[in-house]
């Protein structure tokens, strides 16, 4: 994607700074803006929100969200209504959707990609399962601290950290936590420039 772009990055999202909604309904850290902050085509973003309050347009953009904390949210698009909690997949959607978004029960934390002029993904994490990913650039999103592995390659990750490689080797990573606790999740980002 960048020649200059670091191979193989690890960004603690409590050590990150949160950035308050203009709105007063929760915040956002920043874990991930590539190649810029204020001009992105990729955006990894952890969410708090505190309640409830339409989402920001985002045109040109596809967007992915889960739940990662709290009893979940219910997304008001124009068409149809989705009710997500911790233990459902990643919802892809249209940015420029900005759907309402109601609290089940209370505030929640969430995980946000979002990509401009670029195809992608983003999946839950399975105990045992490896992911081999066709993407220029990948990362791992993880709510437990555990041991990411590539090969030779290890990592040890702390809880609630993103490590994102820029290298492009489509081998197969592995992620296990270190004492799997119930509610603990961890999601496999990809993604590829169009252009």
């Amino acid at each position: 994607m960048n020649s200059a772009a670091p191979g193989l990055v690890v960004i603690t999202a409590d050590l990150t700074p949160a950035q308050a909604w203009r709105n007063g309904g929760g915040s956002t850290r920043e874990l991930l803006a590539w190649p810029a902050a204020d001009a992105w085509r990729v955006r990894v973003s952890r969410a708090d929100i505190d309640r409830d309050g339409p989402f920001s347009a985002y045109p040109q953009v596809d967007r992915w969200f889960a739940v990662l904390a709290g009893h979940g949210v219910v997304l008001q698009f124009a068409d149809s209504e989705h009710r997500l909690g911790t233990h459902d997949e990643a919802l892809h959607f249209d940015g420029a959707a900005a759907p309402g978004c109601r609290l089940v029960a209370g505030p929640t934390q969430d995980l946000n990609l979002m990509l401009r002029g670029a195809g992608g993904e983003m999946q839950r994490w399975y105990t045992g399962q490896g992911w081999d990913c066709p993407h220029q650039a990948r990362g791992l999103y993880t709510t437990a601290a555990g041991q990411w592995q590539c090969g030779n390659e290890m990592r040890v990750l702390p809880a609630h950290s993103l490590l994102w490689s820029w290298s492009g080797n489509n081998s197969t990573w592995n992620f296990q936590p270190h004492d799997p606790q119930p509610g603990a999740s961890a999601w496999w980002l990809g993604c590829t420039l169009q252009d």
